[in-house]
């Protein structure tokens, strides 16, 4: 059976060494994480203002994993 997890959306505050990410959920707790393999093998480009959806494992709530990038409503993109 696989491991169930929790998904949540949440705004990158601040970039660590060695690619790890801050993020402050949209509950206000902060956690720690890292960019999915799909989102780095596409080249997509993550910045500390980016609203991200985050894979959060039910055994360590601290640690997450980013597997969506959410449109900015504010970005010319």
């Amino acid at each position: 059976m696989k491991e169930q997890k929790w998904i949540h959306e949440g705004l990158i505050t601040e970039s660590l060494p060695n690619g790890m990410l801050g993020f402050r959920l949209d509950n206000k707790n902060l956690i720690l994480g890292y960019v999915s393999g799909k989102i780095r093998r596409r080249f997509i480009r993550i910045l500390p203002v980016d609203r991200v959806k985050i894979e959060v494992s039910r055994y360590d709530s601290t640690r997450g994993r980013i597997i969506y990038r959410l449109c900015n409503k504010d970005s010319n993109d």
